[in-house]
């Protein structure tokens, strides 16, 4: 595959496609004869978006070519591994044919392609992106290094990204709905009253800025009396945090006695840190 292409269509994909067998030459097919990923996991496509896409398609084409398979069950057509969005646009745009490049992937690989795609997208929300990355750790064996390595992002930015999954499902569906932003998300993440300051953010309609001083100022007020932590058990507690991609808080008293908590979203995640010990332990 020549490096423009390889270039085009995004670090992750490029390394999947690294994996695969694959012809060497961008093709073109017949829209008629290439039919939907039936894994794909993102079910919604944002119609304003794919507007915008369609126009700009009118005017220069289709650039990026969309990766395809031969299709298992539909003989002579090919199924879309990653670029459904492009080939909704290019049929709005009254397009007959649409640049392709032809890999071999079983059902597995398909899928794993798929959510690559999905989590290098501009227009996800946090927690659509959040839910990628588990995905790619919990189902494809990755951890948060090769999610970093595949996506162009830093460790921490996943970490993170990871964290808003510890939130509370209320305060997680205003994420989906675009009632806060990721910034937001950020603020809250590890606070006992995150739906309660989450309303607030709402109902006050306060900017990422204005959240932050609000959360200082509660924190000011709720908590006068708490004593300090040790700076070393902090780190110790962020170094965990950053190397699980979970929540982390131990107590330690004076005679070195105590409880480490891991806090965890769902049951995936309890059986993730059972796992973790009982293969050590």
């Amino acid at each position: 595959m020549n490096s423009k292409i390889k270039k085009g269509l995004g670090r992750g994909l490029s390394s999947l496609i690294g994996e695969t067998k694959i012809e060497t030459q961008t093709n073109k097919l017949l829209l008629s004869d290439i039919v939907p990923n039936k894994l794909q996991p993102r079910k919604n496509f944002d119609e304003e978006n794919l507007t915008d896409l369609t126009n700009s398609i009118k005017e220069r084409g289709v650039i990026q070519p969309i990766i395809v398979r031969k299709s298992n069950s539909e003989s002579s057509k090919f199924e879309i591994i990653a670029g459904e969005r492009r080939w909704l646009a290019a049929r709005k745009a009254g397009l007959h044919e649409i640049p392709v490049v032809v890999t071999e992937a079983d059902d597995l690989k398909s899928l794993e392609f798929a959510i690559v795609e999905n989590v290098q997208r501009h227009d996800l929300n946090p927690l659509e992106e959040a839910l990628g990355y588990k995905r790619l750790i919990d189902e494809f064996s990755y951890d948060q290094e090769k999610v970093a390595k595949f996506i162009g992002k830093s460790r921490s930015y996943i970490t993170n990204s990871l964290r808003l999954l510890n939130l509370p499902e209320e305060v997680l569906k205003f994420l989906e709905e675009k009632k806060l932003s990721s910034g937001h998300a950020k603020i809250l993440v590890g606070m006992d009253n995150a739906l309660f300051v989450a309303n607030k953010i709402i109902e006050k309609k306060l900017s990422v800025r204005q959240a932050e001083n609000f959360v200082k100022i509660f924190k000011k007020k709720n908590t006068p009396n708490k004593n300090i932590k040790d700076p070393n058990i902090k780190n110790l507690e962020v170094s965990l945090s950053d190397k699980i991609g979970l929540n982390v808080e131990i107590r330690n008293n004076k005679r070195n006695k105590g409880t480490i908590t891991f806090s965890y979203h769902d049951i995936d995640q309890l059986n993730k840190i059972i796992e973790v010990i009982k293969s050590n332990y």
